[in-house]
């Protein structure tokens, strides 16, 4: 049996995605197109989504998402982080090193989940919280190797290296989450400086895996 569902909250976060897929943001016209119905019901779901910060609409009229869904974002971090930490721990257990999911936050990379190797004496300390540019790790610029691919295709190269990752001495290696609608992260492990063996981009990349797999 089919469980019952609101109509209206359906339209309305079909509206949140579409404003978040469009850069310039969408009119009440061609959103009342995408969705097929009438204006007034557009008009009424932007009204609603408009009073709870999670839409706004520019001079132009144009509909865009607003602020109130970055205040809802910050809330999936700690969730983000609980489900990441089977995947992290086995990465950081077989490769003695440290683990990390980064997600997007404005125009940083920010570390919210890191797992530290049990067995080493020695490894890198890497903590949650920690953010810097996207271009400046391992971590971003596998975020960035995936913006404007299609959904699920992976980069070429599939994971990148950095020699010099955030502090000296140190060298990332990194794959971007793929297939999850809204999220932009990567998962990585921070290394003691040195050739980096083959086999760890390819379990970086399963780690990857893995994780947006249980993510969706």
């Amino acid at each position: 049996m089919t469980a019952e569902t609101s109509q209206t909250l359906d339209r309305g976060v079909r509206v949140l995605k579409l404003l978040a897929d469009s850069e310039r943001g969408l009119t009440v016209t061609e959103l009342a197109s995408r969705l097929a119905v009438n204006r007034t019901v557009v008009y009424r779901l932007l009204a609603t989504l408009e009073q709870h910060g999670l839409v706004r609409r520019d001079i132009g009229g144009r509909a865009r998402v607003g602020l109130g869904v970055l205040r809802l974002a910050h809330r999936v971090h700690p969730l983000l982080r609980e489900a990441s930490l089977p995947a992290l721990r086995s990465l950081a257990e077989d490769l003695g090193a440290t683990a990390h999911l980064t997600l997007v936050d404005g125009n940083d990379a920010l570390a919210v989940a890191v797992v530290e190797p049990s067995w080493t004496d020695y490894h890198v300390a890497y903590r949650t919280g920690q953010r810097h540019p996207l271009d400046e790790s391992a971590a971003g610029r596998a975020i960035l190797s995936a913006r404007g691919l299609p959904p699920g295709r992976r980069p070429e190269p599939p994971y990148v290296v950095a020699a010099s990752e955030v502090r000296s001495g140190a060298c990332g290696v990194a794959a971007p989450l793929l297939g999850l609608a809204g999220v932009e992260g990567s998962v990585g492990v921070v290394l003691l400086g040195g050739p980096v063996a083959e086999s760890v981009g390819p379990r970086v990349i399963a780690a990857a895996a893995a994780l947006a797999e249980t993510l969706r």
